[in-house]
């Protein structure tokens, strides 16, 4: 029993700590406690061999199918033996007269740079914000890649692409925008190439010449003239800041349309330079409190329409661009921003008032260089240019071809002609007034923009006469022949108006309208110089001096008597279309020709807006300051003086005949006084001299219509023929003009008292006192 009693069963409860069921005898603690060790080493050593394992069979697989997928993505691009950087889309520099630069235009917007031409901190700007391990990595930055991806996910920076400088090159050279994991692999592989073929800091000058900071600036050196109007060589530390900040986001945070936005950009990458060692405290300290400002172009940059047309001629002149080239132009900057202001603040102060929106101004020299050139209100909300492109209707600004091509077929401006009702198949043009004046001189109707007699003249001499002579001139534009061609029907622009009034202030010669004066390309090689070319002459000097002495009255007595030019010599038209849909003023000096053209694009009427307000305002304005400081000359007189100069010693010897009766008691006769030019209109005139609008709707007619007989001219004295018999005395400094015969409707001027004739006759002589 005793043996029994020591003998043990197997048990088979759960008693046991190990909860095993054992049938043996059970190790001692410490053995049991090595035995589990040890099956939790091997088991966590598999575990660890199996991750290392599929790590490495993952990698080899990914590696596999990467270069796989890299060779598929290289194989369509070029080879990389034939591959070369795309050649810089050439820049055109638009100068001024001057020299100083105006615009740039091209795809790029911007001549390129060399990095050593740049201030130091400006490129390190964009290695701190956009690449710190630029100098570094070989093309592509693993380890940005990483922070980027950590970034992301985290959510801690905002979301990043980790792309280096030489990638976003590569993007810029050779692919597209698009966002695709194609073009990151093409991306990679073009930017190893280029890191392979150039140095770093030519890949660095590469980027900053190409790529694109917003407002059409391809390039830094565009950037820096369009936000801050001088060039990259000279810009600031916060300058540079902002435009490496613009590599984020170009549209949204260019500094003239978010300056907020630009500036909080640019003190991020402030900080990083700082961060990075490329600048001291002080210098951040520095650019963190002066901030930089954007420069706002004044008047919307008028500039633009001429740099446009320059564009326009330029294919005429050169042809094909395949370099940077440097344009110098006629453009008088100080002159361009004069006009462009008195437009602006003319239309300001009373476009609302009379209807208008738009506007015009052309300035020439008298040989028809382009001085000044304003294509509308602002540039920034229309870029169309109406100086050279808007065609409209000129109204009485059509007049003076109609009055040349009748001074041409025999007229004078003393000839006189019926001011008073015409009817021309059905057509009856009349005065705005509803008034006619009767016989006057063709100075007189020019001055008063009479439509009757305009109409008259032109139908004597024939429409396509005036037609001939308009183009002659340099209107350009098809013009009708028909009767109401004479009331400036026909529609033509701003810029061949002004250029057909040239021949007027320079004597008679006609002229192309030009604006290029020299093309060199960017190295200094001349590749176009304009010679010296017109027309030849257009007009004899007998009638630029006749067409001259009728227009100045314009000034003196007639529609444009509110235009102000103190100490010149200035001759010119107004001329309003139908409806006051377009309202001009043509003026012009021995220097400048210029013309003012205020209207609706959509054609709409205006509320009575005439040539002899706004536009003469406008004018006077810009014309003015344009003078100042240049040589008074006066206008080409040729050898031609009107028919009252024959009054000049009735003039001198009245007083005298006057004088010496007081003393015999022998009074003179007085004679009927005679039609004169400078005969200021009594106060029924008055009510003409501001422009009216004339009439736009005429039949066709021909050369032979018939119109009632003109009045007999008046017998007129035996006129000298001799040319020096045409020139005043020298000892007499003018000639003065005989008093005007009263007209129907006005009350005859009283004659003038000896002790007034006295005076006058000494004022002539010794010039008064």
């Amino acid at each position: 029993m005793a043996r029994n009693d020591r003998r043990r069963e197997p048990r088979f409860d759960d008693s046991d700590d190990d909860g095993e069921l054992r049938a043996e005898r059970r190790p001692p603690p410490r053995a049991r406690a090595k035995k589990k060790a040890k099956a939790r080493r091997a088991s966590s050593g598999s575990l660890f061999g199996s991750l290392i394992y599929w790590a490495f069979t993952l990698g080899l697989w990914g590696a596999i199918g990467g270069g796989a997928l890299a060779v598929y993505y290289g194989s369509q691009l070029p080879p990389i033996d034939q591959l070369a950087i795309p050649k810089r889309p050439p820049n055109i520099a638009i100068l001024s007269a001057e020299g100083e630069l105006l615009a740039n235009r091209g795809d790029t917007g911007g001549a390129a740079i060399r990095i050593s031409d740049l201030p130091p901190y400006l490129p390190k700007a964009f290695i701190a914000i956009e690449d710190r391990r630029f100098y570094s990595h070989w093309g592509v930055d693993p380890q940005g890649i990483g922070r980027a991806l950590l970034r992301n996910v985290t959510g801690r920076g905002g979301m990043q692409g980790g792309s280096t400088l030489t990638q976003q090159l590569a993007k810029n050279l050779f692919l597209t925008q698009e966002r695709t994991i194609s073009r990151k692999i093409q991306e990679a592989i073009l930017a190893l190439w280029l890191e392979h073929k150039f140095s770093k800091d030519q890949i660095l000058e590469l980027y900053l010449n190409r790529v694109y900071f917003g407002s059409g600036a391809y390039g830094v050196e565009a950037a820096s003239e369009r936000y801050f109007g001088h060039s990259a060589r000279t810009a600031t530390l916060s300058e540079a800041a902002v435009l490496a900040g613009l590599m984020k986001a170009p549209s949204k945070l260019a500094p003239d349309r978010n300056p907020q936005g630009a500036t909080e950009r640019a003190a991020q990458v402030v900080a990083a330079m700082a961060q990075e060692g490329h600048i001291s405290e002080a210098m951040a300290k520095t650019a963190l409190a002066h901030p930089a400002r954007a420069r706002h172009d004044t008047g919307a940059g008028s500039i633009n329409y001429a740099a446009d047309y320059v564009m326009d001629m330029l294919d005429d002149t050169i042809g094909a661009i395949d370099q940077d080239i440097v344009v110098t132009t006629t453009i008088d900057e100080r002159l361009q921003t004069v006009a462009e202001g008195a437009l602006k603040e003319e239309l300001d102060r009373k476009g609302a008032k009379f209807g208008v929106t738009q506007g015009a101004i052309v300035s020439l020299d008298p040989n028809g260089a382009i001085r000044a050139l304003v294509g509308g209100r602002d540039y920034s909300e229309s870029q169309f240019n109406r100086a050279v492109s808007a065609k409209r209707q000129p109204g009485s600004a059509f007049k003076p071809f109609v009055y040349l091509a009748g001074l041409e077929h025999g007229l004078t401006p003393d000839t006189v002609r019926e001011d008073g009702p015409l009817n021309v198949k059905g057509w009856q043009p009349e005065n705005y007034s509803h008034e006619y004046f009767g016989p006057v001189t063709l100075t007189r109707a020019l001055s008063l923009s009479l439509n009757t007699v305009a109409v008259r003249v032109g139908l004597e001499v024939g429409a396509k006469t005036v037609v001939k002579t308009a183009h002659r001139l340099g209107i350009q534009s098809e013009l009708q022949p028909n009767a109401s061609i004479a009331l400036g029907t026909s529609e033509v622009t701003p810029l061949e108006l002004v250029a057909a009034y040239a021949p007027f202030a320079n004597g008679g010669i006609g002229v192309q309208p030009y604006i290029i004066t020299k093309v060199k390309t960017a190295a200094g090689k001349t590749l176009y110089q304009r010679k010296a070319a017109s027309f030849g002459r257009v007009i004899e000097p007998q009638y630029v001096a006749m067409m001259n002495t009728m227009m100045q009255e314009t000034l003196l007595t007639g529609t444009a008597r509110k235009a102000e030019l103190p100490g010149w010599q200035a001759a010119g038209k107004t001329g309003t279309s139908q409806d006051f849909r377009d309202a001009w003023f043509v003026g012009y000096t021995s220097r400048l020709v210029t013309g003012v053209w205020l209207g609706n694009d959509d054609n709409s009427p205006t509320k009575k807006a005439s040539g002899g307000n706004l536009p003469v305002e406008i004018w006077s304005r810009y014309m003015t300051i344009a003078h100042k400081g240049v040589p008074v000359a006066g206008l080409a007189s040729g050898a031609w003086r009107p028919e009252t100069a024959a009054a000049v010693d009735e003039v001198v010897a009245k007083p005298l005949d006057d004088l010496i009766g007081i003393f015999t008691g022998a009074a003179r006769q007085p004679e009927p006084p005679r039609e004169s030019r400078a005969a200021r209109p009594a106060p029924a005139a008055e009510r003409l001299r501001d422009e009216k609008p004339t009439a736009q709707t005429a039949p066709e007619t021909d050369e032979t219509a018939t119109i009632p007989a003109p009045p007999p001219p008046r017998p007129r004295a035996a006129r000298p023929q001799a040319i020096d018999d045409l020139l005043p005395p020298e000892d007499i400094p003018g000639a003065a003009p005989a008093p005007a015969r009263p007209h129907r409707g006005e009350r005859a001027p009283s004659p003038p008292s000896v002790e007034e004739d006295e005076r006058n006759f000494v004022e002539k002589l010794f010039g008064g006192g």
